[in-house]
């Protein structure tokens, strides 16, 4: 039998990290398409993500993507947040962008530039040291689109080196997340295309290195939940880029093309004990909102982040061992089943107004006034968006 209680107090510790650039202008490979409204500073983007946390309860902490959020002082930032309600979290390097990085970053054949990326992540570990954040995401667009262009073992080589020189200079409260990805920009070999690979280099580094799942990053029909549970044995599970995807990195809504995978993600999770923050795994938004307004979406793939995991929670785990362990097929589905098919609604509803929310984020961000607000506030200036 499901405990009911221990269920809701699961819902209410959950926490979810959004990401400052999701408030800003992007989009895809296309067009990005302007909006009113949108943030000019990382400042903004903080207040964005500071109401989302007041709608949702479960969002207390916002990534940094440098540098498109550099500013000045970083603990002054940081201090900002907190008089927000909220907190600064993962630290994003851009390694991808310069002109530079044609040829790659830390892979580069020209060591100049490898140096040159090399400084820019240590960088990024100084700014955590002055924001209190205790994760560094690294994911890196390096790699090959012809045969015979450079050296696959060369190339893992140098991405080694940076990595182990990243890596030392981490604080004892530090950690890397090595976050991979299939293809795209690179199409021929990607320096680090697998959780294999980032799994490799995160056991060569030691133990402040973890793996980081982006659920975009993907063949189509790739098993991700077999992954997250794999790394989950290993203890190498340390963060997730959450979106959805119907054919590559689409970066959409997270569970708006296959919210099932989202629930057999969220159930590995639970089964794996990794729910509770304590746990250490940084769950995060990773999406491009590009033609739907951009706090709404983040609020509702925060609650449908939440939609799933209250149905991983609402799994009978001990009807689903016996059916197993009787090699009952059918009937560990029907259990496994019985939880998807759950209106989990209600329960979320009565969770946050225990919590004093009102019940309907989404509605009440509609109620609140903020994006006239902002739209009337944000003139002049430049937007933010990607690369900025």
């Amino acid at each position: 039998m499901t405990d009911l209680a221990a269920v809701k107090r699961a819902l209410t510790a959950q926490r979810i990290e959004t990401p400052s650039w999701a408030y800003a202008n992007s989009g895809t490979r296309f067009k990005v398409f302007a909006q009113p409204g949108v943030p000019r500073n990382p400042r903004e983007k903080i207040a964005d993500a500071a109401m989302v946390h007041r709608l949702t309860g479960v969002a207390p902490t916002v990534a940094l993507h440098i540098p498109w959020d550099a500013v000045d002082d970083y603990a002054e930032l940081a201090a900002y947040a907190r008089s927000l309600g909220v907190g600064l979290g993962a630290i994003n390097t851009n390694v991808f962008q310069d002109d530079d990085y044609k040829l790659g970053s830390v892979t580069n054949p020209d060591p100049g530039i490898r140096r040159k990326a090399t400084d820019h992540l240590l960088q990024a570990v100084d700014i955590m040291d002055q924001t209190g954040s205790t994760d560094l995401k690294l994911w890196f667009s390096d790699g090959i689109n012809y045969p015979g262009q450079d050296d696959l073992r060369h190339r893992q080589d140098r991405m080694a080196a940076a990595l182990r020189e990243t890596y030392d200079r981490l604080g004892d409260d530090q950690r890397i997340l090595l976050e991979y990805k299939l293809f795209e920009p690179a199409f021929y070999a990607t320096d680090i295309p697998d959780w294999g690979t980032s799994y490799a280099h995160c056991l060569e580094l030691g133990e402040k290195a973890t793996v980081c799942i982006d659920t975009g990053h993907h063949a189509p029909g790739t098993n991700i939940e077999f992954i997250v549970a794999f790394l989950l044995r290993q203890r190498k599970l340390g963060a997730f880029d959450f979106n959805s995807r119907f054919y590559a990195d689409d970066d959409l809504m997270a569970g708006a093309a296959d919210p099932f995978q989202l629930f057999r993600i969220m159930y590995e999770i639970v089964r794996g004990g990794a729910l509770d923050p304590a746990y250490g795994i940084n769950f995060m938004l990773d999406q491009c909102h590009n033609i739907e307004a951009k706090i709404p979406a983040i609020i509702r793939s925060v609650l449908n982040i939440q939609e799933a995991t209250a149905k991983a929670l609402l799994v009978d785990r001990d009807a689903l061992a016996a059916a197993q362990d009787d090699g009952d097929v059918l009937q560990a589905n029907a259990v496994f089943m019985d939880a998807y098919n759950t209106d989990v609604r209600p329960l979320l509803a009565e969770v946050r107004a225990d919590a004093g929310l009102d019940p309907d984020p989404v509605g009440a961000y509609r109620r609140s006034g903020y994006q006239e607000k902002i739209v009337a506030e944000r003139v002049g200036g430049e937007q933010a968006g990607w690369g900025a």
